[in-house]
């Protein structure tokens, strides 16, 4: 990959915002007001995207995070371990996870089958990007921001080496 080139735009700053308030109406429509919804991030990349997301979601929430890894020296894909764990109880609550990208879909299925274990109402998954060329097990994205090809990119809270997440587009880096 490059270091010095900047990354090509694949989706603009102005086309991510259209699209968030879309998906914004579409969770909205989805829960009333009497949900108990918790809204859990997936970190690190999940920060721009449910920030702007939540902030135009107009019903009561809780916020909190998760923070996942694959085991270093795993034999099998989908071994995962819980860097942090979210603080708030689940059970019997609405949970709406939020990521920013869903390529193999090994992490986020055992994520998703925790949340159900541990007695959540429900659980909705919210992706900013579906990669699905990438694909290995398949997961549910009940709201899907864009579906992209299966190429390696940065910005808006996706990273290289800690780089690029600061943009304000989604890019490819050549």
């Amino acid at each position: 990959m490059s270091e010095t080139a900047a990354p090509r735009v694949l989706i603009s700053s102005e086309d991510l915002q259209r699209r968030i308030s879309e998906l914004a109406a579409e969770i909205r429509a989805t829960y009333d007001e009497g949900s108990h919804l918790t809204c859990i991030g997936v970190l690190k990349g999940a920060v721009f995207f449910m920030v702007d997301l939540l902030k135009q979601i107009d019903l009561p929430v809780v916020v909190d995070f998760f923070q996942t890894s694959s085991y270093q020296g795993a034999k099998e894909p989908g071994e995962v371990r819980i860097k942090n764990d979210v603080d708030t109880p689940v059970r019997g609550r609405d949970v709406l996870l939020i990521e920013d990208i869903v390529d193999t879909g090994h992490t986020l299925r055992t994520v998703l089958s925790l949340l159900e274990f541990r007695g959540a109402r429900s659980v909705r998954l919210a992706a900013l990007l579906d990669k699905h060329g990438a694909r290995e097990v398949e997961v549910p994205i009940d709201f899907c921001g864009f579906r992209i090809d299966n190429v390696f990119v940065v910005g808006y809270g996706l990273d290289y080496e800690e780089r690029y997440r600061n943009l304000p587009y989604i890019g490819v880096i050549d």
